[in-house]
């Protein structure tokens, strides 16, 4: 349990109050925007990715239950990002009315671990039993993260669950206990989740960027700031009152939430479903703000994993 609490005070109580935070701030920094379009701005760069951090989540220095914390947090909270997401995009393209937002809500947080939970679960089992029955070599077993990955997001979709939540779930509940299999599984899902994250960075830099920069000024560069700096480490720390961490380690965690993966996909969402035309001054401060995390979040990795005290090995008795 004392892993646990950290990640959900950040969830529950962090991520609420960084919203907050980011749509207040923006609303006194951008007079005259449409409150509905900044509100959006704000959710879409309040998810963190821990991809921009692997040197922190990886490392031996930094203690274990910082490192789940992270990585927990940041596998969580687009999820928890997306029906607000949602229902900014649902007002600002006129579709708001046509939705039923306590049932969408509820089948987002409740379908989308159930489903992914429950394919994690037999795909780990499958994935024992056809290795041990020698069904399945090495090769298949360490391709079937993407599969179980895969098929836990589309089946939480066609409920209605949330996509994003149920990858995490099904690697959270994955059925197989032997460790071998496990290794197998995620070094090749870290392995191929890498490919993937370097790609889409490629992507955002080749396309967002040239689109972006002529938008840039010197307010985007303040907001970009503050969005990583400010609004996430001050409610990262109201939300670790009395979880007694030191305040360098409540610093740490509070700088490293990366903005990444989570944030350009929802802003290609938001590009597809509202258009750009009169959008792209507020689009570019997201833009702006995910190069920034890219490279302060990159090069701060590793130096700031070095603050924590390298544990010496216990003397043989």
């Amino acid at each position: 349990m004392k892993e646990r609490h950290l990640p959900i005070r950040l969830l529950l109580i962090g991520l609420p109050l960084t919203m907050v935070l980011g749509v207040g701030a923006a609303i006194g920094m951008f007079p005259g925007e449409n409150l509905w379009l900044l509100a959006l701005m704000a959710l879409i760069l309040s998810p963190t990715d821990a991809a921009l951090g692997q040197a922190v989540v990886t490392s031996e220095r930094v203690p274990l239950r910082i490192r789940q914390a992270i990585n927990v947090e940041s596998g969580l909270n687009d999820g928890f990002a997306l029906p607000p997401i949602l229902i900014c995009l649902a007002v600002l393209s006129g579709e708001a009315g046509e939705t039923k937002w306590g049932l969408f809500t509820v089948e987002q947080f409740v379908f989308g671990p159930l489903v992914g939970g429950l394919v994690g679960w037999i795909g780990g089992k499958l994935l024992e039993e056809s290795a041990k029955r020698s069904w399945m070599n090495e090769t298949f077993q360490r391709l079937s993260s993407l599969s179980i990955a895969v098929l836990a997001y589309a089946g939480a979709e066609m409920v209605h669950g949330n996509g994003f939540i149920a990858a995490f779930f099904a690697g959270m509940f994955l059925g197989t206990t032997r460790k071998i299999y496990r290794e197998r599984i995620h070094g090749f899902g870290e392995a191929f989740g890498q490919i993937l994250v370097l790609f889409v960075f490629l992507l955002a830099g080749a396309i967002l960027v040239p689109l972006s920069w002529p938008h840039w000024d010197w307010i985007a560069l303040v907001y970009a700031v503050l969005s990583l700096t400010v609004i996430r480490m001050v409610p990262v720390a109201i939300s670790l009152l009395g979880a007694g961490l030191d305040k360098g380690t409540i610093l740490f965690l509070g700088w490293f939430g990366p903005r990444g993966i989570a944030s350009i996909l929802y802003l290609l969402m938001a590009v597809l479903q509202i258009g750009a035309d009169g959008h792209r001054r507020i689009f570019s401060v997201i833009t702006l703000t995910i190069l920034l995390s890219i490279f302060l979040h990159g090069m701060s990795a590793v130096p700031f994993s070095r603050m924590f005290p390298e544990e010496k090995p216990e003397p043989n008795s």
